[in-house]
C-alpha cells in the first residue's frame, strides 16, 4: 500500500485565495472506493493501491483545469513500501513512539 501526498497549485486566477479549487480536487476523491483521504492545510494526504491513487492525481488535477484554470503545479509525494503495509497511523505511531 502507498501513501501519497499532494498539493495542487492554480496558476494564473483572479485571486490569492486557492479553497475553491482545493474544495474541487479533494470533492473528486474523498468518497473513492479503496482510497484513505486526509485534507490538511497544506494538501491532501492518500493512502491505496498506487495505480489508483496516480489515477485520484490525475483527476483532482482535472477537476481544477474544469474551473477555468489553464495551468496546475502539482507537487507529489510518494511512500510506496513493498517490505510491509505502510498507513497513516503507522507512520504516526512509529514516531510517537520515538517521542516518549
Amino acid at each position: 500500500m502507498a501513501i501519497l501526498e499532494l498539493t495542487l497549485v492554480p496558476v494564473g486566477t483572479q485571486t490569492t485565495s486557492l479553497s475553491q479549487y482545493v474544495a474541487k480536487a479533494y470533492d473528486n476523491v474523498r468518497n473513492k472506493e479503496n482510497i484513505k483521504v486526509e485534507l490538511n492545510p497544506m494538501g491532501t494526504v492518500m493512502q491505496g493501491n498506487i495505480d489508483e491513487l496516480l489515477k485520484a492525481v490525475r483527476d483532482m488535477q482535472e477537476s481544477v483545469f474544469n474551473e477555468g484554470v489553464d495551468r496546475v503545479y502539482s507537487v507529489i509525494k510518494i511512500d510506496d513500501r513493498r517490505d510491509k503495509d505502510a498507513s497513516f497511523e503507522q507512520k504516526l505511531d512509529s514516531v510517537n513512539k520515538r517521542l516518549k
